[in-house]
């Protein structure tokens, strides 16, 4: 099993409980430390749960990356971000730039993409995808 970035939809469903992502979660850490997420998932997550004002789940989640690694932006995680953006868009396939940006720290630190959102990453060339949900 290879070292992963997981995405804002999978962690989602992992905090509700839903049962192939939770398995495929104790799979991964009976192998590796940490899980890995994108300082942008983090902002995601953050952002929905203090919109919604949901203060447990805040708490959770909270506790969760402090456990766990979040890796940030960088340098050369924007350099393949912008790589990737502009292919897409002379394609005629765009999509999001957060899943651009997500991808581009996946890439750059050698991560296999865990996202139910395959309809996007699988745009993007060289990016190994791997679906937890199933």
């Amino acid at each position: 099993m290879k070292s992963v970035l997981v995405d804002t939809d999978i962690l989602s469903m992992f905090f509700k409980n839903n049962l192939a992502v939770v398995s495929h979660f104790k799979k991964y850490l009976a192998e590796y430390e940490k899980i890995n997420l994108s300082i942008i998932t983090c902002y995601e997550i953050l952002s929905g749960l203090k919109h919604r004002d949901a203060l447990k789940q805040l708490q959770a989640f909270l506790e969760f990356i402090n456990h766990n690694t979040v890796l940030p932006l960088t340098e050369e995680s924007v350099t393949i971000s912008s790589d990737i953006y502009a292919g897409l868009r002379k394609s005629g396939s765009p999509i999001d730039d957060i899943d651009i940006l997500i991808a581009g720290i996946a890439l750059s630190n050698n991560l296999v993409m865990v996202t139910n959102n395959t309809e996007h990453f699988e745009r993007i060339e060289g990016l190994k995808i791997e679906n937890w949900k199933n």
